[in-house]
């Protein structure tokens, strides 16, 4: 069974009662899951595969905030007001499964386990706290800095057998959840494979020593 970082603070029977009343979804690669600004109509619960964050700046160009995998939900935000907005469109990086629970679904659950509601708050808050995080590193923190710490976090989305992570996900991408432009993190993945961290192929950074990585990422 997926470990929902959602549900932890459920018991066993608790858990499974909630995951029996969702309704599973597939996804395929490049499959749109939601687009920004669609009404916020179900919390999904990501059971495989893994998911972008897309938003449209103020300006018109498309930036990605993020990558999702197992264990990971979305939506939760949308589902406490009634006329909640998407804020970010998801698709699909590969194929994908996701758990979904409708509002109506969520309140019949809050109204059963009253401490759902706590969980969700704990949730929201741990995801302000990364929002917060993201904005300081991009204010303050050196572009390779940022370069390196985005690409730490996909190294531990993307994690592999003997700790490679094989991610599959253009420098576009990267270069766009750090804040900078492609031929700066084009040159800053240059530099961590002439050290050996990592190689570079089409369409995929493959980190070999992701201890390492996550090494300069701490500093």
């Amino acid at each position: 069974m997926t470990d929902f970082e959602l549900l932890k603070g459920l018991d066993e029977t608790e858990r499974r009662q909630l995951l029996a009343t969702c309704t599973p979804r597939r996804f395929k690669r490049r499959d749109i899951v939601c687009h920004e600004g669609d009404p916020g109509d179900c919390l999904h619960l990501i059971k495989s595969g893994r998911l972008i964050v897309r938003v449209t700046t103020p300006l018109g160009h498309e930036a990605t905030l993020s990558i999702m995998g197992a264990g990971d939900t979305f939506g939760e935000l949308a589902l406490l007001g009634p006329d909640a907005r998407r804020t970010a469109t998801v698709v699909a990086v590969e194929n994908a499964e996701t758990l979904t629970l409708s509002r109506e679904q969520l309140t019949r659950l809050r109204q059963r386990y009253p401490h759902i509601d706590r969980i969700l708050t704990d949730t929201l808050a741990a995801q302000v706290r990364r929002l917060s995080a993201m904005v300081l590193e991009a204010l303050y923190l050196p572009v390779d800095e940022r370069v390196v710490r985005r690409l730490a976090r996909l190294a531990d989305v993307y994690a592999g057998a003997g700790g490679v992570a094989e991610i599959k996900l253009t420098q576009d991408d990267l270069a766009s959840m750090a804040g900078t432009t492609r031929a700066t993190a084009n040159k800053i993945l240059r530099e961590l494979e002439d050290k050996r961290i990592l190689t570079l192929g089409r369409g995929t950074i493959t980190v070999l020593d992701r201890p390492k990585l996550a090494k300069l990422a701490r500093h």
